[in-house]
């Protein structure tokens, strides 16, 4: 990570890190940090307090680098692994310090300045590649000849139990297979595993294995073991992947006992299985979308009890959504222009009845400028439109599918966020323009506000039953719907039922993104290369 003048007292940064938990962990990402502009400091250190609430509560303290001596421009060594979550913002702050002694207290040394992004941001951004553990998966299938007889009635239900080593000389479970009934020469069916699951990153690393005799009671007879490692393994098929199956006890006890059977690997293949976040660090960037309900079911806009109320002392429904998903998403779109469109009510000048029109006025450009310009389009929308209807949602569909239609090579992919309130009225006409756009890259997200009964919006989840429409079933799942109540607490919590509604509506783009790149067979492009600063004079 390199850190540039994001303060003008600051030449640097630090990290502050958003509350909850992760739900839904991506994976885990190195921040290499690099101090710019080059600015004289006689020894610095870096601090990363981290934050379990938004920057106005109090941090805790999240790591430090290591001091540098009289350096111009620290290239600090010293990494902070932190759980990245797509669907969940993170906020970090840096602080830079110039160290005069050697106490751990920072009040007793110079502060520098701090900076302030967010995780998203930085993944998000043009700076060289974070590191992250691979993400290579192999695939392998074995079988065993003649193992010992343990049924009394029968002969043999064998299964094999993996573990990896541990640096204490411990196992971990890693793998247990299926059970092969009735025989002392199973084949066992293919399994895929992480490599880094099997030996953590080290092809050396000691794999035990462990043969049984499944039995009902759970009492499973042992019937031996052997040891390998990840480097004997992808070798594949040959005579150094056929093992004897041991068991100590009985080689202890019996002279001339040699084993209890073989195991052999039959195959192996590894895969390097492309992330959500090598897409997005290759370039691929994703486009977002917002469509609002502007039926008249909303109630009267100058009303307190309408959803669309504007009130001078907090957001109403709609804008919270907006911001709970957009604030998230916008890290990963560069230009930060999003097209925002309404449907369901009758429009100037000639007050037809519209289901697409834009909310900026301007029907050849209907793109605002960041989260903050689509919230003010919003509002200049509800004063200048009359509330109508019916509830249509195929238009707004139709038009992202048209825009992700002319790009289909994984370098672009469109998010919809469809804020309404009632029930929909052109079901059918929906549900064909899903099952269309399925095949492109696109992904849908409906919240539902208010009260109403959102039934028909479960069904265009298809969570449980994938969306069909004229026979045809949808290639892949791409609505997500989420009432909005179920996370609307009001009061102090409400922010933090926000951040709930954000994960539970975001938590499923990483997966459609990634099945669409798989079933077109895209893969991540090469990571832009990263150009350094020129130093000033």
């Amino acid at each position: 990570m390199l850190l540039g003048p994001h303060v003008a007292e600051s030449p640097y940064s630090h990290i502050l890190m958003s509350p909850a938990p992760c739900s839904h962990i991506l994976m885990s990402l190195c921040l290499h940090v690099t101090v710019s502009p080059y600015l004289y400091v006689s020894m610095s250190t870096f601090s990363c307090p981290t934050a379990s609430m938004p920057l106005s509560h109090p941090l805790s303290h999240f790591g430090r680098t290591e001091v540098i001596d009289n350096c111009l421009n620290p290239d600090f060594l010293h990494k902070f692994v932190l759980d990245y979550c797509f669907e969940e913002r993170k906020n970090l702050r840096f602080d830079l310090y110039d160290v005069d002694s050697k106490t751990p207290d920072l009040s007793k040394h110079d502060f520098l300045g701090q900076a302030f992004c967010t995780l998203g941001e930085i993944v998000g951004s043009a700076v060289p590649p974070l590191p992250q553990c691979p993400h290579d998966v192999a695939t392998l299938q074995f079988c065993a000849n003649k193992l010992d007889k343990k049924d009394f009635f029968g002969k043999s239900d064998p299964f094999m139990v993996f573990y990896r080593s541990n640096e204490d000389g411990t196992f971990t479970i890693c793998h247990k297979t299926e059970v092969v009934r009735n025989t002392l020469n199973p084949v066992w069916a293919a399994f895929a595993i992480p490599v880094r699951a099997l030996c953590n990153g080290d092809h050396d690393r000691a794999i035990k294995v462990e043969v049984y005799d499944w039995d009902r009671d759970g009492s499973h007879d042992f019937i031996g073991e052997f040891t390998t490692s990840y480097r004997e393994l992808a070798q594949g098929q040959s005579h150094l992947n056929v093992y004897e199956v041991v068991n100590p006890r009985k080689k202890m006890k019996k002279k001339k006992y040699l084993n209890s059977g073989t195991v052999t690997l039959l195959s192996f293949t590894v895969e390097a299985e492309h992330t959500f976040l090598d897409y997005i660090r290759g370039g691929t960037q994703l486009n977002f979308t917002v469509a609002i309900d502007f039926t008249a079911s909303n109630g009267n806009p100058s009303q307190p009890t309408s959803l669309h109320y504007l009130s001078p002392f907090q957001l109403n429904a709609y804008s919270l959504a907006l911001r709970a998903v957009g604030d998230i998403i916008q890290d990963y779109d560069s230009d930060k222009m999003f097209p925002a469109l309404g449907f369901g009510a009758k429009v100037p000048p000639d007050g037809h009845v519209s289901h697409e029109f834009p909310l900026n006025g301007d029907a050849s450009n209907p793109a605002c400028h960041g989260i903050a310009g689509v919230l003010e389009a919003y509002q200049r929308s509800l004063r200048r439109v009359q509330l109508y209807g019916p509830t249509n949602f195929a238009p707004v569909v139709n038009h992202v599918a048209r825009s992700a239609a002319t790009v289909l090579d994984g370098s672009q992919y469109f998010v919809l966020l469809i804020i309404t309130d009632g029930v929909i009225s052109d079901m059918a006409q929906t549900k064909e323009a899903i099952v269309n756009a399925a095949k492109l890259p696109m992904s849908i997200i409906i919240v539902g506000v208010g009260q109403a009964e959102f039934d028909a919006m479960v069904e265009l989840d298809g969570d449980d039953i994938r969306i069909s429409s004229r026979g045809k079933v949808a290639e892949r799942d791409i609505v997500q719907f989420v009432p909005f109540r179920d996370y609307m607490s009001g009061g102090p919590g409400a922010g933090l039922s926000m951040a709930g509604l954000a994960r539970e509506v975001l938590a499923e783009i990483p997966d459609q993104l990634l099945s669409y790149m798989k079933a077109r067979g895209i893969k991540p492009p090469p990571i832009p290369p990263m150009f350094p600063e020129t130093p000033p004079p």
